[in-house]
């Protein structure tokens, strides 16, 4: 895997990507720091809101920011995205208000709408190789992992010589780091459309060839269980260790730890796995077992109560695992499904749908949880995963060939595609996908 790392634009923008999530770590716990200072006991709905600003904000806006940065360099997109971030980070210790932090944190998160669509679509455009795109997902996943496990740690060792106003520092430096590292980058060109589109077709397109493409419908169902499942552990992990089990921080810190380690697992794992049997065989898998896991551990915990502690940790390894073989092969669908002009806006779709499912299980895993206990909630959100699962087997063919044959009754003899492939006529084969020739998906042949 580190050999990707030998590309040199790919090895700027994953350390670009690095600097950020760790500012982006350091941010959330100083952000949690300043609502607790503004709010007192109240902190936690303050963060809640938040939170629900950062999901409407990745839902609503990644296709419209998509959509009108079409025709912007994408260097001075990805450079403007981390400038606007990292000035929203210098604004943060000097507010005074709640109604300000949630302003501003809707203003960054509008940025980050903005950036990670369009960074993860640069990404194949750096890296045709689909071995090397498929390592270049597997350290993604295991930054993000390793974000989480080291960015509350390196915050607590920073707040012993500074206060928490100066962690947004951090973020500043993290975000500016990001834009200077993305500066130094030689990235390829953006495909150009070679069509003029209306704004509103350009926000729906890629939501368009998304749901339009059977690999992508099965996608989405499998985030919804991936959203279902994991939504419990982010949210309610601090509850069952230090109300159910009565454990200290660090015992979170550990059981955090253990989803972290076995999603990285995973990840590392996946690239020699995929290249022997596919992503629908380890997806489809990945989502059945993560649904018995979660309503499994629903049930018992409902009837019988928290498990021992190191059977405790043990899921939670595996549900990290799981989680990571869903999602981390995803972006190698979205390439796979989409011309190179059409890959952000499908990446841009992606990003608002699957936050759309996380908008949904986040608060079912909160309000259930405390209104009629955990278990219920894991039960609940197990048979969410399960339809998350059952319909990704139906939407997604276990035949998924990549070129499919497919007839053009209604293309004049002379028109270029037809041109493009002499002697086959109407019907022909090649790598099918969603564009202006081919606006259905074939369902013979």
């Amino acid at each position: 895997m580190p050999s990707v790392l030998s590309h040199p634009v790919f090895a700027r923008l994953f350390a670009a990507q690095v600097v950020a999530l760790f500012g982006t770590g350091l941010l959330t716990v100083a952000l949690g720091l300043l609502a607790f200072d503004l709010a007192g006991a109240s902190a936690g709905a303050v963060l809640g809101t938040a939170l629900a600003i950062k999901m409407v904000a990745y839902v609503g806006l990644a296709p419209v920011v998509q959509a009108l940065s079409a025709s912007l360099p994408r260097k001075g997109v990805l450079i403007g995205a981390d400038l606007v971030r990292g000035g929203v980070a210098l604004m943060l210790p000097f507010v005074t208000g709640v109604g300000q932090i949630y302003v501003l944190i809707f203003v960054l998160q509008a940025a980050s709408a903005t950036f990670t669509p369009a960074f993860q679509a640069t990404i194949p455009d750096v890296l045709d190789d689909e071995a090397d795109y498929t390592r270049a997902l597997s350290l993604s996943r295991m930054a993000y992992d390793l974000e989480s496990l080291l960015s509350p740690a390196l915050a607590a060792l920073l707040l012993t010589v500074i206060s928490y106003h100066s962690l947004f520092v951090g973020t500043v430096l993290g975000f500016f780091g990001s834009a200077v590292l993305v500066a130094s980058a030689h990235l390829p060109p953006r495909a150009p459309d070679s069509i003029p589109r209306p704004f509103v077709e350009r926000v729906t397109r890629g939501t368009r060839i998304y749901l339009a493409t059977p690999r992508l419908r099965g996608l989405l169902a499998l985030n919804l269980t991936a959203a279902a499942s994991s939504a419990f552990v982010i949210v309610n992990t601090v509850v069952l260790v230090r109300a159910g089990y009565g454990a200290s921080e660090a015992a979170l810190a550990m059981a955090m730890a253990a989803f972290g380690a076995g999603s990285m697992t995973a990840a590392l794992a996946l690239p020699g796995v995929l290249e022997r049997t596919g992503d629908r065989p380890v997806m489809v898998a990945a989502a059945v077992c993560l649904t018995a896991v979660t309503m499994g551990g629903g049930l018992w915990l409902w009837r019988t109560g928290l498990p021992p502690w190191p059977v405790f940790l043990a899921t939670w390894a595996v549900w990290g695992l799981l989680f990571a073989a869903i999602v981390t092969p995803s972006g190698r669908l979205l390439k796979r499904s989409a011309r190179a002009e059409d890959r952000p806006g499908v990446f841009a779709a992606q990003f608002a749908l699957s936050h759309a499912c996380w908008l949904v299980t986040y608060p079912l895993a909160g309000w259930v949880g405390a209104a009629a206990g955990l278990g219920p909630a894991l039960v609940l959100l197990g048979v969410l995963a399960g339809v998350g699962a059952v319909a990704a087997l139906r939407l997604w063919p276990a035949e998924d060939d990549v070129a499919l044959a497919h007839s053009h009754p209604d293309l004049p003899p002379d028109h270029p595609h037809l041109r493009a492939y002499p002697g086959q006529g109407r019907r022909h084969r090649h790598t099918f996908v969603i564009d202006d020739e081919h606006q259905a998906w074939p369902t013979h042949g």
